[in-house]
């Protein structure tokens, strides 16, 4: 594996050549349920993350919803805010439909009753943003939980950096994203 820059970020180039194409009627939601943190929040987001906490209080499950009034909807772990999860587990956000775990933020987002998004690092699954002499650095994280999202990325020829192109274009702008595109090999 080696390191490539674009612009101002940095990347692994494992990163250009994975395939990945997630559909959570094969995985159920697995990224919102194992770890041992919750997801990484970034400072900016981390205000609009608490509001969304007391906003949809009455709509989480009740666990997770005992851990934000007891403990809040963050955390910081060296240094770095993280959501909360329930008992090392599960999202406070995380909620069960049709045997799917899903994310109380994202849906009130999409029913266009919350301004917010969950935080970027869960959009960005399974990449994540470390720092690397100071610059962001993405690497791809390949879990077992997204076996099926790699079979499926496979099979109909997704690049993972084509779905995730909106979110990455959200975070580092269209041009070094094209940049990124651009070293597809």
């Amino acid at each position: 594996m080696s390191v490539i820059s674009v612009g101002d970020i940095l990347c692994d180039s494992d990163l250009l050549t994975a395939r990945f194409s997630c559909n959570l009627e094969l995985c159920h939601g697995a990224c919102c349920v194992e770890g041992e943190l919750g997801a990484p929040v970034l400072p900016h987001e981390a205000k609009g993350i608490e509001d969304a906490a007391s906003r949809l209080s009455r709509e989480l499950p009740d666990r997770g919803r005992q851990v934000i009034s007891r403990y809040g909807a963050l955390e910081i772990y060296r240094g770095d805010v993280y959501t909360r999860t329930v008992d090392g587990g599960e999202c406070v956000f995380a909620f069960q439909e049709n045997g799917i775990t899903l994310c109380a933020i994202e849906r009130a987002r999409e029913e266009g009753r919350m301004g917010i998004a969950k935080p970027i690092s869960c959009r960005l699954f399974p990449i994540r943003v470390r720092k690397k002499f100071g610059l962001d650095y993405l690497v791809y994280e390949q879990h077992a939980m997204c076996r099926t999202a790699r079979e499926e990325g496979t099979r109909a020829g997704v690049l993972l950096v084509d779905f995730l192109e909106r979110v990455l274009e959200e975070r580092y702008g269209e041009s070094t994203v094209a940049s990124l595109k651009a070293l597809v090999t």
